[in-house]
């Protein structure tokens, strides 16, 4: 009876079950959601240390300012009586936004220039847009400088 007894109890002591295995598996899950969570922005553990912040964590303040161009219409040559109509906005900081506006007049002409020279077929092809874009935003350098602006948006782009 002795052998048996000890046989039971060899047999018992290697056999753990899923617990273990469930355990390890929730908290590498814990840890990967804690993880997550503070990559993404959701919350941030040194929240708990700073007193001076009691609001929700603000993860995206805007500094930047958008000047409208005046929308250009442009009469596109051909047979057929077709106008392309755009409107673009200037990205900029606060501080540059009276800088860009008061170059408009210039910008606007290097924009119209441009546009007037394109070539009708080139509307017909796939890409156009990216292409007036990165132009556009090349005349821009030349008139207001690298750091007077950020980006060139096209809000309104139609041909009629």
């Amino acid at each position: 009876m002795a052998d048996a007894g000890a046989f039971q109890s060899i047999t018992t002591v290697g056999k753990r079950g899923p617990k273990p295995i469930v355990l390890a598996l929730t908290f590498i899950l814990l840890a990967g959601g804690g993880f997550i969570s503070t990559f993404i922005g959701t919350w941030s553990p040194l929240g708990f240390f700073n007193s001076e912040h009691s609001g929700p964590v603000q993860r995206f303040q805007s500094k930047a300012e958008f000047v409208a161009i005046p929308q250009i219409i442009l009469t596109l040559p051909g047979a057929q009586m077709r106008t392309l109509v755009m409107a673009i906005q200037i990205e900029t900081t606060v501080s540059k936004k009276q800088e860009v506006q008061v170059l408009l007049p210039r910008l606007s002409d290097s924009f119209n220039s441009f546009l007037s020279s394109i070539d009708i077929g080139a509307f017909e092809k796939r890409g156009i847009l990216e292409i007036i874009r990165d132009e556009l935003a090349n005349r821009a350098v030349y008139v207001l400088g690298k750091e007077s602006f950020s980006d060139v948006l096209i809000t309104e782009f139609r041909i009629q």
